[in-house]
């Protein structure tokens, strides 16, 4: 083979040549979610993934290629991360390792905390019927709607169980970007609907919560959520045994290895896995777009409906809820009680509501898994 033939080959094997303008849009992308992970600091062991996977696939788009697309049979590195989505295996060891870092602490010293977590949820519903009337099938729209949840593993978890792979790259990654986006979007929506009167309220400390009481937790949800639905034992069974590691206190390895190197190393894997989804022929056309808008009202919905139930309970209670830790109802732990935290120290630096905040955040979580297992249920999955 003559230079000149070696030179052209090494030509034609570059991305340069190969790539579209929607190609360049998405790295364009990429690069912004890399600069909000990094410079601004959003959440940045989800989107630095996610934006790294975004950027790898718009570049080489054969790292997605399924055997089938390779001349040698082999398969993409990528795809074989995003199997490990389809199949729910990273979304559950996801909920495992959230369970082993979470404190339910506040929730059971709080019950009432379950009604704003529980409020939140209507923003998927919203966006359920919503979807409806924008064209998508039941199945689609049930996939869609779990976004407003702000809870990514349980998104992926819902639409591989519903069979909606198809549109699986688009509902990860607005799930994904709201989750880092919640410092941005919620506070807006929680000083439009609260006074500067309830922004003050200092609650009452939390009373101390039992060993036993927190051992008994998991065990008494997982069985009652799991017995009821089924189909959410995957999510909510991983999230309780998560926690069971942590509140027993005689499996401290495995409460470490879940918390900590196992997390991580899920994080990577299903980051640039659901960042590799997004090459421009999946991702830039009318429905993704759809999605998106779709995931950002369920999300608004759901922030809305909880500072609202918060507002009720703060009238109800004599003023001794402040309705700011209702938007934390969404599943986003710990960021949307970070958030209610910071919003209500802006208006008095004195007040200190992230532990009360915990409680509807952590309720959020189990509300938007029974959510996910609702849909399941309905459509006799």
């Amino acid at each position: 083979m003559d230079f000149g033939n070696l030179l052209s080959n090494l030509l034609n094997q570059m991305a340069f040549f190969h790539l579209s303008g929607g190609n360049y849009v998405m790295i364009g992308v990429a690069l912004l979610f890399l600069y909000l992970a990094i410079k601004k600091g959003y959440e940045p062991l989800l989107l630095v993934p996610i934006a790294f996977g975004m950027l790898l696939v718009n570049i080489y788009p054969d790292i997605m290629y399924s055997p089938e697309q390779t001349s040698n049979g082999t398969g993409g590195l990528l795809w074989y991360f995003f199997q490990l989505d389809e199949w729910s295996i990273l979304p559950s060891l996801i909920f495992m390792g959230v369970g082993a870092m979470t404190d339910f602490g506040p929730l059971i010293a709080n019950p009432i905390s379950f009604i704003m977590g529980a409020a939140a949820q209507i923003g998927i519903y919203s966006a359920y019927f919503l979807a409806i009337l924008l064209g998508f099938s039941g199945k689609e729209a049930a996939a869609i709607s779990i976004i407003g949840g702000a809870d990514g593993p349980t998104s992926l978890f819902l639409c591989s169980n519903l069979g909606q792979t198809q549109i699986m790259g688009p509902i990860a990654v607005a799930a994904y970007s709201y989750m880092a986006l919640v410092p941005i979007i919620q506070p807006p929506f929680m000083k439009l609907l609260t006074t500067d009167k309830e922004r003050k309220i200092k609650m009452e400390q939390l009373r101390p919560v039992s060993k036993l009481e927190k051992i008994l937790f998991p065990i008494i949800v997982t069985i009652v959520v799991c017995l009821i639905l089924p189909s959410t034992a995957p999510l909510v069974g991983m999230l309780m045994l998560g926690n069971l590691f942590r509140e027993s206190g005689v499996v401290k390895q495995l409460q470490e290895t879940a918390s900590n190197a196992l997390m991580y190393i899920v994080v990577i894997l299903l980051g640039t896995s659901v960042g590799a989804t997004t090459s421009a022929e999946a991702f830039l056309n009318v429905t993704t777009i759809k999605i998106v808008i779709l995931g950002l009202v369920a999300f608004a919905f759901g922030t809305i409906a909880g500072v609202l139930f918060g507002k009720i309970l703060c009238k109800l209670t004599g003023g001794k809820i402040n309705p700011l830790i209702g938007s934390a109802g969404v599943s986003a732990v710990p960021m949307a009680a970070r958030v209610s935290q910071k919003v209500g120290a802006e208006y008095d630096p004195t007040n200190f509501l992230l532990m009360h905040a915990m409680g509807p955040n952590v309720a959020g979580v189990i509300g938007t898994a029974v959510a996910a297992g609702t849909f399941m249920a309905i459509f006799g999955v």
